[in-house]
């Protein structure tokens, strides 16, 4: 599948916005099934800037803060990195479902050693189905992350666009073996 990547200067940070959307050959349902935030969840395996997902507190059904861990990346230049976020997810009556994540901090989920803390400004993705068309589905992501530490903006600006391609590739092979 084709996936458009764009970004813009964001107003939240010295760093940019990026929008990422593609057509994924799969039903919401399922694309949901493999990108949905919660703990024990398939993104894990197939994500591969997602070393670990963990829920610190869950605050209703549909609100919950956070942990996300990455591993190194960028050949190790870019290394390990933490995440807190606190995350709403939503079903719209058209069938579509978001989830929407801006940076939290949690007593219960201090710096941790051998992680650089980075921070998520407001960002999300859309699972949008497409009318008529049932077993495909348009992922709509906006990223603005702050990768903290001290990476020269050069280095950013060349991982993220690779990074949110990569994102729709792997996720596209991870709802294509979910239906096998």
């Amino acid at each position: 599948s084709e996936v458009s990547v764009s970004w813009r200067p964001s107003a939240e940070f010295a760093g940019n916005a990026y929008r990422g959307e593609g057509i994924l050959p799969a039903s919401p349902q399922d694309v949901w099934e493999c990108i949905k935030p919660v703990a024990g969840g398939p993104r894990t395996k197939w994500d591969q800037n997602v070393k670990d997902f963990e829920v610190v507190e869950a605050i209703s059904d549909t609100v919950s803060v956070c942990r996300t861990t990455t591993p190194s990346a960028f050949m190790r230049i870019i290394s390990p990195r933490e995440f807190v976020d606190v995350v709403l997810v939503k079903q719209y009556e058209d069938g579509t479902m978001l989830s929407a994540a801006t940076n939290a901090e949690h007593p219960l989920c201090p710096p941790q050693p051998n992680f650089v803390r980075g921070f998520n400004y407001p960002c999300g993705c859309f699972c949008i189905p497409l009318p008529g068309e049932p077993d495909r589905t348009q992922l709509l992501s906006f990223f603005q992350t702050d990768l903290g530490g001290y990476l020269p903006q050069a280095v950013v600006d060349s991982f993220f666009p690779a990074s949110i391609a990569g994102f729709y590739s792997n996720l596209t092979k991870a709802v294509k073996a979910l239906k096998a």
